[in-house]
């Protein structure tokens, strides 16, 4: 065998060919090494629908390796020889293969980085580990950014980002005169809902995919989530149609309606883009640049371009800054002492809340749902429960297609549960049960009321709200932006605190919210 310079290692979320992994590589020194292994898929209960995409997108990816003539070691889920994490199975491999050395992207998750590094230490090789080029900001320029900083605010950082890579923007100035657009970016739908909304681009699983569907049915039966409807895109070519089609399709609705529900009805106008972006089969500045062509020939609005824009040269990038400034005790935070257990119902949707059960039953069926039933149905419910917030990250990083750690545990942690004490969030995203009927016609059809804070009919998202307000008063009120909020418990009398105490403990019992029957 001839001598083998670098082995490319290349994970489940790096499914990118012009990636910087790749640079000067000459198929006649080097080769490729992938791996499916148990453990991406046991170290949290990866729900059935997440476990398919990643294994669907690196098959094709590797079927995309080959054409392009670069020798590639493949090892699958269901081979006898597989050690079941990447560490051992990268060991065993190097052993036979006796690579000169080790080349790959930054990961994008700390735990999977130590457990590469720690392989090519046992291995006694050297390990290059490339920049991410799919960022608009390195790991280091985040660093700076924040270095000497009070406060680490979004906003700020998307402004800086705007004016670098000059997107969005007229001269000097941000187009239309304002950097922000989220006023216009709040509606939600009339009584008559939604009506026509353009269909979710779907695939349908070709032989590698329908392949892997049996694998995961077969291996994760236990696992949460459906595979019925599984329709996402697994190839580059794939997720650049469903780039196209959100452009020209849903974009200029996106920002109109981009926090409103709708029960039954999970797509709407979203772009259903994240999971592609963060296997990279997708770049954010191919992204980006759509939507602001679109916006330039007046095919969708400033607003909703904008709207969309501050998700990805915005959030996406502030996450994985903060993740990797942060870690590794930011996965420990729990600023609020909390202490409860995630309902069981979170699992499987059997929840007599109907907003709850809603994003429950789109979550398990199709590993997605959008931001604000993140954030404001599932995460704000699990927020004033008090549940432990490494249960509520673990919870999101095994149910969503999307969920990579970078990513997903900030947003968990900092801007959904406040575990960080207002590192990422200026303050805890907390509301009753009427910020829900304001935005959805769910309370229609629930059993519990909005208006009601105590008494059997109280919605647990409107008992929660005061007792959590109550739990925390003193550190609340020392928040400028919930000092009203907090000011409001006064005139509550004592019976009324006590009423509001007794149905929180009840819904922490699981006497409350439980579907029956």
């Amino acid at each position: 065998m001839a001598e083998l310079r670098c082995l490319v290692v290349v994970l489940g979320d790096q499914l990118d060919l012009a990636s910087s992994a790749f640079d000067a590589f000459d198929p006649a020194l080097d080769a490729v090494w992938m791996a499916e292994v148990a453990e991406e898929s046991t170290h949290v209960v990866s729900s059935q629908p997440r476990t398919a995409l990643f294994l669907a997108a690196m098959r094709h990816f590797a079927l995309a390796l080959q054409a392009a003539g670069r020798p590639l070691h493949y090892m699958r889920l269901d081979d006898p020889a597989n050690r079941g994490s990447l560490a051992a199975q990268l060991q065993a491999d190097v052993q036979r293969l006796r690579p000169a050395r080790l080349v790959m992207t930054a990961p994008g998750e700390w735990r999977v980085l130590q457990a590469i590094q720690a392989a090519a230490a046992a291995s006694g090789l050297a390990l290059e580990i490339r920049e991410d080029r799919h960022f608009y900001t390195t790991v280091r320029e985040f660093a700076a950014h924040a270095r000497g900083r009070k406060t680490l605010r979004m906003e700020y950082f998307y402004r800086e980002q705007r004016r670098r890579h000059r997107v969005l923007m007229e001269h000097d100035a941000p187009a239309g005169g304002r950097w922000n657009f989220d006023a216009e970016n709040r509606e939600a739908f009339g009584a008559a809902g939604p009506g026509a909304v353009p269909p979710r681009t779907v695939f349908e699983p070709d032989a590698v995919t329908r392949e892997v569907l049996a694998l995961v049915a077969a291996r994760c039966a236990r696992h949460p989530g459906r595979l019925e409807g599984f329709a996402w895109p697994v190839t580059r070519a794939q997720a650049l149609q469903a780039l196209q089609a959100f452009i020209a399709e849903r974009l200029p609705l996106f920002g109109r309606y981009q926090d409103a529900m709708w029960p039954g009805n999970p797509w709407l106008y979203h772009a259903h883009l994240s999971a592609a972006l963060n296997l990279k089969l997708l770049n954010p500045r191919e992204v980006v640049a759509a939507a602001e062509a679109a916006w330039r020939a007046g095919q969708a609005p400033l607003a909703s371009v904008e709207g969309f824009v501050r998700q990805i040269l915005g959030w996406r990038e502030y996450a994985r800054g903060l993740y990797w400034t942060r870690m590794p005790g930011y996965l420990e935070r729990n600023a609020l002492g909390a202490g409860h257990d995630l309902p069981a119902w979170y699992w499987t949707g059997d929840t007599d809340m109907a907003c709850l059960r809603d994003a429950l039953a789109q979550t398990l069926a199709h590993g997605w749902a959008n931001h604000i039933q993140r954030l404001m149905v599932t995460g704000l419910y699990a927020l004033m429960l008090g549940v432990q917030p490494r249960q509520v990250h673990a919870w999101y990083l095994a149910v969503y297609v999307d969920a990579v750690e970078w990513v997903e545990l900030p947003n968990t942690l900092g801007m959904s549960q406040y575990a960080d004490g207002g590192e990422m969030a200026s303050k805890p995203y907390i509301a009753t049960g009427r910020y829900i009927e304001r935005m959805s016609p769910h309370c229609q059809g629930c059993r519990y009321d909005p208006a009601q804070r105590s008494g059997e009919r109280a919605c647990p998202y409107t008992t929660l709200y005061w007792d959590f307000l109550m739990r925390h008063e003193a550190r609340l009120a020392a928040n400028p932006r919930m000092a009203l909020q907090v000011k409001n418990l006064a005139r509550l009398t004592d019976a009324q605190r006590q009423a509001v105490q007794e149905r929180a403990v009840a819904i922490r019992r699981g006497e409350v919210g439980v579907a029956h029957g």
